[in-house]
């Protein structure tokens, strides 16, 4: 399981540290892609190709259906990770997620996020005034 709250940060070549705990959890040749509230998710294969089944299930017919396809598939790729434990982020991925110099990587059960760490806070601070409300709707989820 993936879990956690740690703070890199991105060098010159666009390379980021992935944590040693979270390395092992994502095994070989992890997918990163776009994620929502402007992070980035990166899943292990494994998790990916059951996740991305789901995606090819969606109706075509549905414009939002389409649109969300288009949207977690067309910036995903395999990664690899190097021998000092770092992955490549590719331009256009690091200018949607708006990544600066200090990322926080989160471990979030089935898939780690990469957020800007100002970002990151904002998202944070935003969550912790919300937290009631938050609470009051899991409710829906069985939770």
């Amino acid at each position: 399981m993936l879990l956690g709250e740690f703070k890199h940060n991105l060098d010159s070549k666009n390379r980021l540290t992935i944590p040693a705990k979270l390395r092992m959890e994502l095994g070989e040749k992890p997918v990163l892609t776009r994620g929502l509230d402007g992070c980035l998710f990166v899943y292990p294969n494994r998790d990916w190709q059951l996740f991305s089944e789901k995606i090819n299930n969606l109706p075509l017919g549905q414009k939002k259906a389409r649109d969300f396809k288009r949207f977690m598939l067309s910036g995903a790729s395999e990664i690899e990770i190097d021998e000092m434990g770092r992955i490549l982020i590719p331009d256009p991925l690091k200018k949607y997620a708006k990544l600066g110099k200090s990322i926080v990587v989160i471990g979030v059960q089935d898939r780690i996020e990469l957020w800007d760490e100002n970002a990151w806070d904002k998202y944070i601070a935003e969550s912790e005034k919300l937290s009631g409300d938050i609470a009051e709707g899991l409710s829906e989820f069985g939770i």
